[in-house]
């Protein structure tokens, strides 16, 4: 079966200590879309301007991503700056320029109305509600959030949150919303608001699932060097959609081993800056990385 994402499609401009990278495709779309291509049919949703570079499009096609929804319209593409410290879980932003993000509407082709697979990747909520509106009974329903749209549009996050089957945020995001400082309490308090299936990502610590067949403590794939998280996130639950929509059984059974796999496409992700380990893996190497997973957490 097919995943619909719908996010940002953006040019990344990435600071280390050790290296800088400007230009680099990027935003939340584009990494969960490359990261399901390895397990599904994808089909993605976006915006870039007219400064968008052929090769980037050329990265797509390679992946075999549908690009009926991606629109092209005159100006800059999104463009955003940002610096990581030593410690690679503090950065800051040194730059957004929404361009044609700013009045992007997120209108879908009639084809991709029945997909049965949908992330709602971290776009605002009321993007979010535009895409679901469109939609025409799917599958199973994911949405993605940041702090800012927490911030500036809660009211219209809590009313998606009642429209969703999966919610994913990290563990600052879940206190956010709920005032709890522990994953777990925060976790009971999300279901109330809605979704059946909530994982709050931990970063370097992996994530944890809640869902009617109970807890899952996924681990991350314990890398030795980091290079670049941007994007990490997105890969992580890219890939557990792109592992459901190509599995079959229920979504509870096949959740767990979904999430190994969006925790190893991440961590791929964070070997180079923004897509670039990425687009050179192949689907070997994924599974290379989950028989270690699975061999160094089983007892």
């Amino acid at each position: 079966m097919s995943v619909l994402i719908v996010g940002s499609t953006a040019l990344d401009s990435i600071k280390t200590p050790k290296a800088e990278n400007p230009r680099l495709l990027g935003g939340s779309a584009s990494h969960a879309a490359v990261a399901a291509s390895f397990f599904a049919p994808v089909r993605l949703v976006g915006i870039v301007g007219d400064d968008f570079p052929r090769k980037y499009v050329g990265l797509y096609d390679r992946h075999g991503i549908d690009l009926a929804g991606l629109q092209t319209k005159p100006g800059k593409t999104f463009h955003w700056a940002g610096e990581y410290e030593v410690n690679m879980n503090n950065r800051r932003t040194l730059a957004t320029e929404l361009g044609v993000f700013e009045t992007f509407s997120p209108d879908l082709p009639k084809a991709y109305q029945n997909t049965p697979y949908v992330l709602l990747a971290n776009i605002g909520p009321d993007l979010q509600h535009h895409v679901l509106d469109q939609m025409k009974k799917p599958k199973f329903v994911v949405a993605d959030t940041m702090d800012l749209w927490i911030n500036i549009a809660l009211p219209s996050l809590l009313r998606l949150l009642k429209r969703i089957d999966g919610f994913v945020l990290n563990d600052s995001e879940a206190k956010a919303i709920t005032g709890e400082d522990n994953v777990f309490v925060a976790l009971k308090k999300l279901h109330k608001l809605g979704p059946s299936h909530v994982i709050v990502k931990l970063g370097s610590h992996g994530s944890v699932l809640s869902s009617p067949s109970g807890l899952f403590l996924c681990p991350a794939y314990p890398l030795q060097k980091v290079v670049d998280p941007t994007g990490a996130g997105d890969s992580f639950v890219g890939g557990l959609m792109g592992w459901l929509a190509a599995s079959k059984g229920s979504i509870d059974k096949n959740l767990r081993a979904a999430m190994i796999h969006g925790s190893v496409v991440a961590s791929f992700c964070c070997e180079g800056f923004g897509l670039t380990r990425t687009d050179r893996i192949q689907r070997s190497d994924i599974d290379r990385r989950v028989a270690e997973l699975k061999a160094s957490t089983g007892w």
